[in-house]
Formats: structure tokens, sequence, C-alpha cells
């Protein structure tokens, strides 16, 4: 098996944002809501982050890297100061690489749907607000 570090675990093509946000909390040892609290944002929030389903703010980016003791270019990018990578005897002998590199995929054409699922939403409640006029 190919040796696993923090290069290639938690750069862009094998992890998103909110992997490495998860990872990040976990390895503190804190809970999302234990996060949230100390953000001062509501738990869904983190979740929603940690799910790439929505970006952090600058300013909540700059206090995540602190509160996480990871610098802010890893946290978007993989790149720099982070977590260690999981120990590869812990993983199962899959190549993780190309699963990661397909979940990573799916993620991010799930995201897209999602906007526009929201946007035909918000048409359709146009449209039902002015046939109610």
């Amino acid at each position: 098996m190919a040796e696993i570090n923090n290069e290639t675990w938690y750069s862009e093509v094998a992890a998103t944002f909110g992997d490495r946000l998860e990872a990040a909390r976990e390895s503190c040892g804190m809970s999302q809501t234990e996060l949230a609290q100390r953000l001062g944002v509501r738990d869904t929030t983190i979740k929603s982050w940690e799910a790439d389903a929505w970006e952090p703010r600058g300013n909540r980016l700059q206090m995540l890297a602190g509160m996480l003791n990871v610098s802010l270019m890893w946290l978007l990018s993989g790149r720099g100061e982070g977590v260690a990578a999981p120990n590869a005897r812990e993983l199962l002998a899959l190549p993780v690489s190309s699963v990661l590199a397909d979940i990573t995929r799916l993620r991010r054409q799930m995201q897209a749907l999602g906007v526009e699922l929201m946007q035909a939403e918000q048409k359709l409640a146009v449209e039902l607000r002015g046939m109610a006029q």
C-alpha cells in the first residue's frame, strides 16, 4: 500500500474543506456542538460546513483555523500546518485515493444539483405568488 501522508490524504483532490474541518475538529476532541458554541454559530452550521453544503465567511475561517490549531491554508487546500493523516494500518486495503476522488466528485455534483434545485424552487414560489394575486 502506498504511503499516506498529509499532502495526499488532505489534498484538494482527495478531500474537501468539510473533510479537513471535520478532521481538525475531531483531532481537537471537539464535538460539532462544542465547536459551534465556541464560534457562536448553530451546530447545524457546523454540520453544513462539514457536509460542504455551506462555506464559512472569511472571519469565521480565521477563527476556525485558530481554534483548531491548523493553518488557514490547510483548511482551504490541505497544504500547510494541519492534522496528521490517519495511520495507514488503520485503513482498509482499498484504492483509497481513487475512492476519495470519486466521493469528492460526487459531492461536488450533489452541491451543484442542490443549487439548481433551490433555484427551481425559488422560481416556482415566485410563479405561485404571481398566480395567487
